[in-house]
């Protein structure tokens, strides 16, 4: 039983993680993307530049740290490259590197060379000097000795020296690259890539379809990316990859999805019978101050317990009674603690929120662990409260007091200027200005009516303020709200007033 405590734990803390903190990357993440088109006095290129920008915004949301070069010179490009690894090697051996071009790329002698946008080569002997060899970006990475690097080249467009001698080589040459390297071409060893006809190239613009595809190995990222470039090249261009990867890396990992609920009651009447305990602690989490609250817990408690029973045989035979009555230090630790409760106390501190660990005060406030929780509770209203300070301190002041009497219909006199001079009534049903829940994807709470938010109704309103009132410390802090802090302080006001109309 205890194995399946381990795992269950484990794999419940996973989802809860994930689909609490959305996109929230355990490792750093820092990409250099550079895209050249704007050339002097070689072939310029429509879509590199659109290419580097596409990219940058992709990796932005998938977490990476980006910084965008486009149309560089040779001095810039080396600049930026030479800070790229002194980036990589301050982050640490976790960091993930990553390197994208896009632009003018040839091959001599075996090497490779990224042609910066001021290149000008009359004898190939000055290859080196005008351009940027590739295996300096592959240098970079290696000093610093993190765990994981990609290099992706979109550099194969064509070849801008083919009538200069020993500069008749197509595309790029194949390089070797230290461990962990991921290392991806936009078409094989020697071939020539297209440059595109709709903004991007048909390599870039695959790369960025299915790049934000939760949960996809970066090996099946690019191998669907070869079949949508052969299917839409009619087989001229096959994109090329080779790995050295010691560890499984995805760009955007995989999600638990949260339920979209229109209402705290539909969120309730959809997972009031559930077995899933992740299901329940989202409710709780979305909706801490809702009616269903304690039901909720004392369901989360149930199914927790079911869970564990289907793993008991016989019970336990109760410890013999000692035969000498004496008087004994106190254990340091508890003699036995129910399963149960040291699952929902794990997952209170692995999500480590107010609401998380009072969730477990209110299922167990005699546990064993009660003394840990409230410690931590204190510890974040405290943090919470600091912040909340500084960000009191540098908001614009208000014309009166929190204190003073609120009426459901009345004109509002403290808080910032977007709720000052509106009544509750008013703002109930109008549009939030920050996500109900943290992490909302903006398409489901902005520009959206409050009142489909949450049950706003005059009763429910002041069901929701006398909670405030009655803890102002935890809960108007606690979590975020769609009309900020400062709406939270006039519905305590309205509450302590007898929510007056």
């Amino acid at each position: 039983m205890k194995q399946k405590l381990i795992r269950t734990l484990r794999v419940i803390t996973a989802l809860l993680l994930l689909g609490w903190t959305g996109s929230a990357l355990a490792d750093p993440r820092i990409a250099l993307v550079i895209g050249n088109s704007a050339y002097g006095s070689v072939t310029a290129l429509d879509n590199p530049a659109n290419d580097s920008r596409l990219i940058s915004k992709k990796l932005e949301k998938m977490g990476f740290d980006v910084r965008l070069l486009t149309d560089s010179n040779q001095i810039e490009m080396k600049r930026a490259i030479a800070q790229f690894g002194r980036d990589l090697r301050q982050g640490g051996e976790e960091t993930v590197g990553l390197f994208f071009y896009a632009g003018h790329g040839v091959q001599s002698f075996g090497s490779n060379y990224l042609l910066p946008v001021d290149v000008s080569l009359s004898d190939p002997a000055d290859l080196d000097l005008m351009a940027v060899e590739a295996r300096s970006i592959l240098h970079q990475m290696a000093s610093a000795r993190n765990k994981t690097n990609i290099v992706i080249l979109d550099a194969c467009r064509n070849n801008p020296f083919e009538d200069l001698a020993d500069m008749d080589d197509n595309g790029l040459a194949e390089m070797k690259a230290p461990t962990g390297t991921f290392l991806a071409y936009a078409t094989n060893p020697g071939g020539v890539a297209l440059d595109g006809e709709a903004g991007n190239s048909p390599f870039t613009q695959s790369l960025a379809s299915h790049i934000e595809e939760p949960g996809m190995p970066i090996e099946q990222l690019f191998k669907a990316v070869r079949v949508d470039v052969l299917s839409q090249t009619r087989g001229l261009q096959t994109p090329w990859d080779t790995s050295s990867l010691t560890r499984e890396f995805s760009f955007s990992p995989q999600q638990t999805p949260v339920p979209s609920f229109e209402t705290e009651d539909l969120a309730w009447s959809a997972i009031k019978d559930s077995e899933d305990p992740v299901q329940i602690m989202l409710f709780l989490r979305a909706f801490p101050d809702s009616r269903h609250a304690n039901p909720a817990r004392e369901r989360l408690q149930q199914v927790m317990s079911n869970s564990f029973a289907e793993t008991r045989t016989d019970p336990e035979p109760a410890p013999e009674a000692p035969q000498v009555a004496a008087v004994q230090d106190p254990p340091s630790e508890p003699p036995e603690v129910n399963d149960t409760e040291r699952l929902m106390f794990d997952l209170a501190a692995s999500d480590n929120t107010i609401n998380a660990y009072q969730t477990y005060l209110d299922s167990y406030p005699g546990g064993a662990f009660a003394d840990q929780a409230s410690e931590r509770v204190a510890a974040l209203e405290l943090e919470a409260q600091t912040v909340t300070r500084k960000a009191e301190a540098q908001a614009e002041p208000a014309t009166a007091q929190p204190g003073e009497v609120v009426t459901l219909n009345g004109r509002l006199t403290f808080g910032n200027d977007r709720i000052r001079g509106k009544t509750i009534a008013e703002l109930v049903r109008g549009s939030p200005h920050y996500p109900p829940i943290e992490g909302l994807p903006e398409g489901l709470w902005k520009d959206q009516s409050c009142s489909g938010c949450h049950q706003w109704t005059p009763e429910a309103l002041c069901t929701q303020a006398q909670t405030y009132a009655a803890n102002p410390s935890s809960e108007s802090i606690e979590k975020a709200h769609p009309y900020g802090g400062d709406f939270k302080a006039n519905l305590r006001s309205w509450a302590q007033g007898g929510c007056l109309e």
